[in-house]
């Protein structure tokens, strides 16, 4: 007989919370650097349901830090990279596969169409990223957010804080700037790094689809990033 692939986790958490595990459903959005380890750490845990969001397909440029790039996979959508991977992991999982860029107008059409335990946000474009986090917030579904993990490397410099609370992130200040115009100033829970970003790291950015700066990664950072979303959460449910 087939030995049970989540034996050691039970061990863990015990049968209850494991079921509590199997029967959530979490939506992760975005599947770079670190969207695709959350994802693949709560498939691992046992998580039953997960929605998974990203349109990007996978470029050279993301073989040094991103899960789903190979060469093998080059040119392909991440989402159905990563979609056959999670199933091969756990062929009973079920997955929605969601190939879009969201936009504004169809965060509130996504929210609506199922019922989630938990939100994973690991967008990394402002616009999406706070509008998910508003209307998440006005439906009061739980969601946890990534910062920036570009051009730092020091992996014990990395926290969960409030977002209010963050400093020495660029993202995390554009996003706190983007909320209050929004007139939202409540606590939202992230994973960021205290660590102050390389200057010589980052370099503006051209042809790059809704970024103005691209920054330096290190293989190990931005799953490190996901690994403490992922941990967030199935310490949650």
């Amino acid at each position: 007989m087939e030995e049970d692939w989540k034996q050691r986790t039970t061990l863990l958490l015990g049968e209850e919370k494991m079921e509590r595990l199997c029967r959530a459903h979490v939506l992760v959005v975005g599947l770079g650097g670190v969207g695709a380890y959350a994802a693949e750490m709560l498939c691992r845990a046992g998580v039953g349901r997960l929605t998974i969001v990203d349109a990007d397909t996978v470029q050279p440029t993301n073989m040094n830090r991103q899960l789903p790039a190979m060469h093998s996979t080059l040119g392909r959508q991440k989402v159905e990279v990563l979609a056959a991977r999670y199933r091969d992991i756990n062929p009973e999982i079920e997955l929605k596969v969601l190939p879009v860029y969201l936009k504004d107008e169809n965060i509130p059409e996504l929210l609506e169409a199922d019922r989630y335990d938990f939100i994973v946000d690991a967008i990394d474009t402002i616009s999406p990223k706070c509008f998910l986090i508003a209307e998440a917030m006005k439906r009061r579904i739980r969601i946890v957010s990534s910062m920036g993990a570009g051009a730092k490397s020091d992996i014990t410099q990395v926290r969960f804080a409030d977002l209010w609370e963050t400093y020495h992130c660029g993202l995390s200040k554009a996003v706190r700037k983007r909320l209050q115009k929004m007139g939202l100033k409540r606590k939202l829970p992230v994973v960021f790094s205290t660590e102050q970003a390389d200057p010589k790291a980052v370099l503006l950015a051209e042809n790059e689809r809704n970024k103005k700066s691209t920054c330096g990664t290190v293989s190990y950072m931005p799953a490190v990033f996901g690994c403490y979303l992922a941990e967030y959460v199935i310490k949650r449910l």
